[in-house]
């Protein structure tokens, strides 16, 4: 049964609170908060004609290593078609203008990890083909992190404690305001956005499930792996593709994440894209990881006040 305790309230983009803090989260209260938003008709835009999303999505793709992972035109041109049928309400579509403004690289990560969601399903037999244009509705798997003060989601040194548990509860957050704007607590991106930092070996969060849905896990595989490969303030240099890869490959071979996800990524990276079924993934670690890098790291919060101190009188 799925429980978990808000540690700050729940606000729309609106300033309406849906949920003191101190909340304990059920998928009853969810399904109440559900059912609150449908009661609020909201005008919807295509995903792919908003804004700058087309262009940005364009410039995104001919980096590497992902100019050699999206390099047929056909594939990008068809998983554009696919995009070009999403419709969001209006309030999703502009927490990506309040990203794109204040946090280009959640902006950027977003955009990349859905691209590769949609990717990655064309390749992996999740069983459930009625519900990928569902799972499919759009870039919001973090869409939470709009609770996060940019304080924290810019920081370049390690997190304290407190802001650690503020970041944490970014997925709780997306869960219930997702399930607001879209009306329906059971939505497969719903149900993403609150799942996809749960590992199925007990050790992610916010609630340690380990039960995760197919295509969940899919998402949090993209996610790591664009994560590791982005620029980010706690790291001043990203992971090598190769290194990212033997990343993913540790987290699969130590029961965080599932292998068929891992799989499919490795696939698109090799040479003639075999199907991820056929992919013999090497238990070899020959990378190299970054140097400087503050991801995971906490200090108490009387410390990094004090190191605050020290350079202000520096």
């Amino acid at each position: 049964m799925f429980e978990c305790e808000l540690p700050l309230a729940v606000v729309t983009l609106e300033k309406k609170e849906l949920l003191p803090a101190g909340s304990i989260l059920t998928e009853q209260v969810a399904a109440d908060v559900a059912a609150l938003g449908r009661l609020q008709p909201r005008e919807e835009c295509d995903l792919l004609d908003y804004g700058t999303v087309r262009d940005d999505l364009e410039r995104f793709l001919a980096i590497p290593p992902y100019q050699d992972i999206f390099s047929d035109r056909e594939l990008v041109d068809d998983l554009f078609a696919q995009m070009k049928s999403v419709r969001l309400p209006l309030p999703l579509l502009k927490s990506l203008d309040y990203f794109r403004q204040h946090d280009f690289h959640t902006y950027r990560h977003i955009l990349m990890v859905f691209n590769l969601s949609a990717l990655l399903i064309k390749g992996l037999d999740v069983g459930r083909k009625a519900e990928e244009a569902d799972f499919l509705s759009g870039p919001s798997h973090d869409f939470g992190k709009i609770s996060v003060p940019l304080h924290i989601l810019k920081k370049a040194g390690p997190l304290t404690t407190s802001e650690r548990q503020i970041l944490k509860y970014h997925p709780l957050t997306g869960y219930i305001l997702l399930s607001y704007y879209l009306g329906d607590h059971r939505h497969p991106a719903v149900l993403v956005a609150r799942d996809h930092h749960e590992r199925r070996d007990g050790s992610g969060y916010p609630c340690g499930i380990t039960e995760l849905d197919p295509m969940v896990e899919m998402v949090a595989a993209c996610d790591v792996y664009d994560a590791l490969l982005s620029p980010r303030p706690y790291r001043p240099i990203s992971f090598d593709n190769r290194t990212a890869l033997e990343e993913l490959t540790r987290m699969a071979d130590s029961g965080a994440l599932g292998w068929p996800c891992v799989e499919a990524l490795v696939a698109c990276n090799r040479i003639g894209r075999p199907s991820p079924d056929r992919v013999i993934v090497s238990l070899d670690v020959r990378g190299t990881l970054p140097v400087g890098n503050c991801y995971g790291m906490v200090v108490d919060d009387e410390t990094d006040s004090h190191s605050d101190q020290t350079l202000k009188s520096s």
